[in-house]
């Protein structure tokens, strides 16, 4: 059944988590510009117009005691002496006022400005008016001046101070609560951003994990089916192996049993000197050499002594039939007392032994190699090493040879390893359990 890649899914939620930070990328940004902004234009003026209305208010006190100490009864220093400090305070408090107008919030009345500089021009222009009281010796006219006019003037003004001041703070205020709300609004997006991304990360992960699942239990089945396939298909190579072993053990063997001994009864019926006797020895030689063969090639397909005696008997008996038809010598190491092991493990076991020593043979340019079987209870093992030319680089690419021998190890539950062993050459280890597989007995 064909299934769908999970890419686009994939994609579809790395996009939304994407989408989600560049989202919140840009609002945060906003907030943090318009927090930039509270603090600089809002905060930041606040304070300095603050400080310059504290200024005004220091300069307007500093006014109301040089108007006291004016007023002193007995005073030693003539009124005009105080003109160079009010002009000294003047000019401070004038510098005040312009830069306070300049630092003055968006949140100010127009009116409330122009009535504190109108207050401040006509408090000087009053004053202006002491001088001359002072100079024709009009105390008296000059300090009622001061009483009633010039100080009401500065009350008026401080007041005015006052007012602005306590807008700064109440402005100051409403931006301290903005910037919380701002800093309450990024925080919990950050939470809505990290959710949303968690959220589209597990779904996407979830997705993955739930198709990966499904893939893997199709491999999976795939596999089993693949198994059973390549156990049916020995399984028939098999029975075909025994079935041509027998035909030819059976009928071709006795046909050329046959011929021998007909051969051999019409030898004595032709007289002695006839030179018959020469072709028909010739032909008794063909067919014994065909019936050996024969024999051979049954033995081959499927041996005899592999359902009469075992696999452990099979296994001497083949490392040193083989040893004698190839000139390999062959080293044979058993250990352990082997069990009784079944039809179907037996057969797989001694395809392998053939493999590899086929394999030695064939590729490995050597004239040794050595066979270790170690039979336990419930477990089975047979190493084919040899010190020859050694593997490929890709031992599981290199033949259909290796490939039978992991086929048939795998239908035995069992394992098997291509190595190398110190001396060089090529190392062959199955293990295989003797309970998971094969016949009860």
């Amino acid at each position: 059944m064909p299934m769908r890649a999970p890419a686009v899914r994939q994609l579809a939620g790395l996009g939304v988590a994407l989408a989600a930070v560049v989202v919140y990328s840009g609002y945060t940004q906003i907030q943090l510009e318009g927090l930039r902004r509270l603090q600089t234009d809002t905060l930041d003026r606040n304070r300095r117009g603050s400080l310059q209305l504290v200024r005004i208010q220091n300069s307007l006190n500093l006014i109301g005691l040089t108007f006291r100490d004016m007023q002193r009864d007995g005073d030693p220093y003539p009124l005009t002496a105080y003109r160079p400090q009010l002009d000294r305070l003047r000019s401070g408090l004038e510098d005040a006022l312009a830069k306070e107008a300049a630092l003055a919030p968006a949140t100010r009345v127009a009116a409330q400005q122009k009535r504190l500089e109108d207050t401040c021009a006509r408090f000087w222009k009053e004053t202006s008016t002491l001088w001359p009281l002072a100079a024709d010796g009009r105390l008296n006219d000059a300090r009622a001046l001061i009483r009633t006019r010039l100080e009401a003037e500065r009350a008026t003004m401080a007041s005015l101070v006052s007012a602005l001041l306590v807008q700064n703070q109440d402005a100051e205020s409403a931006a301290q609560t903005q910037i919380a709300a701002i800093y309450s609004r990024v925080e919990r997006n950050l939470y809505l951003l990290l959710a949303a991304v968690l959220l589209a990360i597990a779904a996407t992960s979830l997705y993955v994990i739930r198709v990966n699942r499904r893939v893997f239990q199709r491999i999976e089945a795939l596999s089993e089916q693949r198994r059973t396939l390549a156990g049916q298909v020995i399984s028939v190579q098999e029975e075909l192996f025994r079935a041509l072993a027998r035909e030819l053990h059976d009928e071709f063997g006795q046909v050329l049993t046959a011929m021998g001994v007909m051969l051999q009864r019409a030898s004595k019926r032709i007289p002695a000197e006839s030179s018959a006797h020469e072709d028909i020895r010739e032909v008794r030689e063909i067919a014994h050499q065909t019936l050996e063969k024969v024999r051979a090639m049954s033995q081959m397909l499927h041996p005899p002594v592999l359902d009469d005696y075992g696999l452990e008997r099979s296994i001497e008996w083949y490392t040193d039939k083989y040893a004698k038809q190839t000139g390999l010598t062959i080293h044979y190491e058993k250990i352990g007392i082997g069990p009784w092991i079944g039809d179907q493990i037996a057969i797989h076991m001694y395809r392998i032994l053939q493999e590899a020593l086929n394999n030695v043979v064939r590729h490995a340019d050597t004239r040794e190699a050595w066979v270790r079987v170690r039979y336990e209870p419930h477990r089975m093992e047979m190493v084919v090493e040899d010190h020859g030319k050694g593997m490929p680089a890709q031992p599981e690419a290199s033949g259909i040879g290796m490939i039978a021998m992991r086929e048939r190890t795998g239908l035995l539950n069992g394992d098997i390893d291509f190595s190398t062993p110190p001396a060089g050459g090529t190392r062959i280890a199955v293990r295989i359990p003797l309970t998971a597989v094969g016949d009860p007995s």
